[in-house]
């Protein structure tokens, strides 16, 4: 799964994706984010890459209230093109999700000790995500919002946890946003491909338990540094 995550230098990001028009809040780094959160999205439009804020935390344009969201946070690689919340923003409405780095908590005889991976260069990569225009209620207004795709732990993952979100290479991120394209392909060589860059994890405090903590103490190394992946 994925619950918490960094975009540690957020002037990167606008580096990095080239988008053409911002909508985001990029002017803070964001060391412990958070569901229900504010988050940068990057959506594919005619005239190039928009960069838009979306709630994490899907809500599908059927639900009655925005509510459901915090239970949509992450979407299985396994069953989202059946299920009815996540079905058709698979084949319509797929997003990079920036990121620089994410949380897990491994599991250890003296209790949960969180992990932040992120990459060796420090650089943004991309979730796969997904996203959603609801259109609000006589008593909410319009929303967008997003989930992130969830795979089984590879090799690197696994001594951590069973789960991990689904990681672009940089080859596909405009091949996953374009919905001309058939969803279970894209997915299928995404999950395939390498990702073509160098993970590390690193133990971190456990400030991170908390989202009220989000300042660069959350991602300093607070013992072993260790498990590294070469992704090419």
């Amino acid at each position: 799964m994925c619950g918490r995550y960094t975009i540690a230098k957020p002037k990167r990001v606008a580096a990095v994706f080239s988008p053409h028009t911002i909508r985001a809040d990029i002017s803070r780094p964001r060391y412990n984010i958070a569901p229900m959160q504010q988050v940068p999205v990057v959506i594919a439009e005619s005239d190039g890459r928009l960069l838009q804020d979306c709630q994490w935390g899907l809500v599908p344009d059927w639900a009655r209230d925005r509510t459901i969201g915090s239970r949509m946070i992450n979407a299985r690689v396994e069953t989202v093109a059946a299920k009815p919340a996540f079905r058709t923003a698979f084949r319509r409405s797929r997003c990079l999700i920036p990121a620089d780095g994410f949380y897990e908590w491994q599991v250890t005889k003296s209790g949960k000790v969180p992990i932040r991976i992120h990459s060796q260069d420090g650089e943004p990569f991309a979730f796969a995500g997904l996203y959603s225009a609801w259109g609000g209620n006589a008593s909410d207004q319009p929303l967008l919002s997003c989930v992130i795709l969830t795979r089984e732990a590879d090799d690197f993952m696994s001594p951590v946890h069973d789960r991990m979100p689904v990681i672009l290479p940089e080859s596909l991120w405009s091949t996953w946003t374009d919905h001309e394209q058939e969803a279970e392909m894209v997915l299928k060589r995404a999950l395939a491909e390498p990702l073509g860059r160098k993970l590390v994890m690193t133990r971190v405090s456990k400030l991170v338990n908390s989202p009220l903590n989000d300042n660069a103490q959350c991602i300093e190394a607070a013992g072993e540094t260790g498990f590294t992946l070469s992704g090419g």
